[in-house]
């Protein structure tokens, strides 16, 4: 599955076979990632990312999840997914992208994509979007593409030696956003 944001970006299933360059990408942003990302520090081989590739591959061949690359300029920029999380009408957007590539917009608009995928095709009825409270480049994208902000998950993920609250998003199907 691909999906073309403009003529630069598009977003695609990741496979087994793309865990060089997801490893290669993580190395590269180690700090900058590990700030947010619980699963930073215990990835630290090439094959702890084929290990999570095949977990992805097994998910959307099971339709419990739908994992994807977001490519800018023929790189590897980041990863986009959806994990299900009440049968198949309710689903969890996780997102990074690299340093180097934030600002652009770049997440905004595979979110965008990502919903209308899974509302017109997987038949989505609720998408929801966790971001640390401190994480404003995380929180602003929800906040862009017209969510509603529901409450904040007090003290809900560990990161090293801290615990962070979160802020749950929700967009229903019947929503009225600009972009639909």
């Amino acid at each position: 599955m691909r999906l073309n944001i403009d003529s630069e970006t598009y977003i695609r299933q990741l496979q087994s076979s793309d865990a060089q360059q997801v490893f290669a990408l993580v190395e590269q942003n180690r700090e900058y990632l590990s700030q947010w990302l619980p699963w930073v520090d215990s990835t630290q081989s090439v094959d702890d990312s084929r290990a999570f590739l095949e977990m992805v591959e097994r998910q959307h061949a099971e339709q419990n999840g739908l994992h994807c690359g977001i490519t800018f300029e023929d790189q590897l920029v980041g990863l986009i997914g959806l994990r299900f999380t009440s049968g198949d009408f309710v689903a969890n957007i996780g997102y990074w992208l690299s340093a180097q590539a934030t600002g652009r917009g770049l997440m905004t608009q595979s979110t965008k994509c990502l919903c209308r995928y899974g509302f017109d095709q997987l038949g989505l009825e609720r998408l929801e979007i966790r971001a640390a409270t401190e994480n404003k480049r995380s929180w602003s994208i929800p906040e862009r593409l017209g969510f509603t902000r529901e409450g904040v998950l007090r003290r809900v993920e560990k990161i090293a030696d801290r615990y962070l609250d979160h802020y749950l998003y929700s967009l229903i199907r019947t929503d009225s956003v600009d972009w639909r």
